[in-house]
């Protein structure tokens, strides 16, 4: 018998290979973790799949994460892996867990528990502090067993607290301090950081109820850091930006953003998200950039960002005093409690009248029961709590009470935070500058289950509404992320490429119901959510998903900046 030309050939699928190019029936033969052939594959493999009425696509790139702790003890990568994508960016909205000088990681763990959610038990008991510098951090995520491909940006929350330890809360940096940022932020960047990040954000708060370290620096600090980084490196700036929801300051923000890429030959990249009455100048400003020598791109969301809630998790009702003495109890007894017609007349006013506590970001807060949905399906319209409560003729709050027992409660209530509106969300997908990347993995995971939006984008835009092809949808979510965040060898199905291919089947791609778990370490709460319709994803030519079920490979790499 001939030897196998091919370690892997997956045969008589659609290939579309992320360029936007019609798709065409073909094969792909991999050799090692390189794509060796796209097209007609005579030779054999050592393994063949047959996947003829099947997608053939890129690995999809998930470019907004923040796996930077879940990395070191979750070696799959979930909900991410369940979703076709392949590669990941973390290290987002200045949050990383490097640098971190060994006595003062409290510092740079402040900055993430509240901010994005994520839980300092399971910092505590789940990471293995072994760095100081970013250098090291990459070298300590090079050497774990992973799923996924992992490019890391240096966060400039923990660069400043390297800097400044305590005073990094407080204050501006003087000269010295920048100096500081400066020479670990080219260490950074030499030993292979994707790029530099910052957050503006006024919902990025500590613990403490203080505003995180970046939030503290003045502009004239940022700006150094990214020329810096515009000279010595080809990374990508990435920046949460101060009033998402006051349209004309963020316009003026992103004109300041404009003269920053221009000025600095930085790439740089925030959130763009669709939100009634958006300014049309954020959409063309991304244009006006490009004619004039800069690099701007902006990262959108197919569904629109959203808080989910439920009693198995957090509710906005949660942080009243009424509410709190249900609460405390486990949920066998709270059902008991619910069913009392004298203290559901207590809830329901305490919901209406009562005085809600600040939140941060996604935190869960007062409802809008006109904006929030009760999630009965994965992707199809759901009614909102309203509508359900006009229904059924009872108060909204009492309908959220009712639908929680009836479903065990197991059901979330999904508060949306952006518009879903065609017009608004449309422009922002089908506009060459953007990616549709935006999915937060590994923050705020009681609150957020986004790590599905690819599905989602498969499910409802392509295959339901019809509003785009397979070829743009692809594209939206391999090639163009890939582009931005210079990872030269993903993205495409092409010879010389990386083996990095998800498969699945047009006709019921789809996010499934999401779930809660207890398996964070420590036993902290999230949220997973799995998918049907994929036959597999290979990553680095090993198969780590095959047909909804992690194989025993462990394919992933550090993915370093050149």
């Amino acid at each position: 018998m001939t030897a196998a030309e091919f370690d892997l050939v997956v045969r008589g699928g659609m290939v579309i290979d992320g360029t936007g190019r019609p798709g065409v029936r073909g094969d792909v033969g991999v050799v090692g973790d390189r794509i060796a052939t796209v097209g007609e594959v005579k030779g054999r493999g050592r393994q063949e799949m047959d996947v003829e009425g099947l997608v053939v696509a890129p690995g999809f790139v998930d470019a907004h994460t923040h796996m930077d702790a879940q990395v070191f003890w979750d070696d799959l990568g979930m909900s991410t892996c369940w979703h076709g994508v392949t590669s990941v960016v973390m290290g987002n909205c200045g949050f990383t867990l490097a640098p971190a000088r060994p006595d003062a990681r409290a510092l740079v763990v402040r900055n993430l528990e509240r901010a994005e959610d994520i839980a300092p038990e399971a910092m505590a008991e789940g990471i293995e502090w072994n760095w100081s510098t970013f250098s090291e951090y990459l070298d300590a995520i090079d050497a774990l067993p992973k799923g996924l491909n992992y490019a890391a940006s240096i966060g400039h929350s923990a660069l400043r607290t390297w800097a400044m330890g305590e005073r990094a809360f407080e204050e501006e940096a003087s000269a010295d301090d920048i100096a500081v940022m400066a020479t670990e932020l080219r260490a950074a960047l030499k030993a292979g950081a994707a790029g530099f990040t910052t957050s503006r954000s006024l919902a990025h708060m500590t613990s403490d109820d203080r505003p995180v370290a970046s939030r503290q620096a003045a502009w004239e600090e940022v700006v150094t850091l990214v020329e810096i980084m515009g000279a010595e490196s080809t990374g990508v700036f990435q920046l949460a930006p101060e009033r998402l929801f006051d349209p004309q300051a963020q316009q003026n923000f992103e004109r300041r953003l404009s003269q920053l890429a221009i000025s600095s030959g930085a790439a740089i990249t925030f959130g763009m998200f669709a939100m009634p009455n958006l300014p049309q100048p954020s959409i063309q400003l991304l244009d006006e950039t490009a004619a004039r020598g800069g690099e701007m791109y902006a990262m959108t969301h197919c569904r629109g960002v959203c808080s989910a809630h439920s009693f198995r998790t957090r509710l906005g009702f949660d942080s009243l005093p009424e509410w709190q003495e249900i609460r405390r109890h486990p949920l066998s007894k709270q059902r008991e409690l619910l069913r009392d017609p004298e203290i559901r007349r207590r809830l329901v006013h305490a919901a209406h009248h009562g005085t809600y506590g600040a939140t941060a970001g996604p935190e869960a807060s007062r409802p809008n029961f006109e904006t929030m949905a009760v999630l009965l399906t994965p992707y199809l319209r759901n009614p909102t709590v309203a509508e359900e409560a006009q229904r059924r003729g009872v108060d909204p709050v009492e309908a959220m009470i009712d639908i929680a027992l009836e479903h065990d409660f197991d059901v979330f209530f999904v508060q949306m935070l952006m518009s879903q509106d065609d017009d608004d969300l449309v422009p922002l997908l089908r506009h060459p500058r953007t990616a549709m990347c935006f999915s937060d993995s590994g923050a705020h995971v009681s609150q957020i289950f986004d790590s599905s939006i690819y599905s989602y984008l498969l499910a409802y835009w392509v295959r339901e509404r019809q509003l785009f092809t397979l070829e743009q949808a692809v594209q939206m979510i391999t090639s163009r992320p890939a582009d931005i965040w210079r990872l030269a060898d993903r993205g495409r199905l092409m010879q010389g490429y990386a083996a990095d291919i998800t498969i699945f089947d047009p006709t019921t791609v789809a996010p499934r119901m999401p779930t809660v778990v207890e398996d964070l370490p420590g036993g902290a709460v999230r949220i997973d959510q799995r998918a049907d319709g994929y036959r597999a994803t290979i990553v680095n030519g090993k198969v780590l998903t095959e047909n909804g079920e992690p194989t025993e490979a462990r394919p992933g790499r550090l993915l370093r900046a050149r």
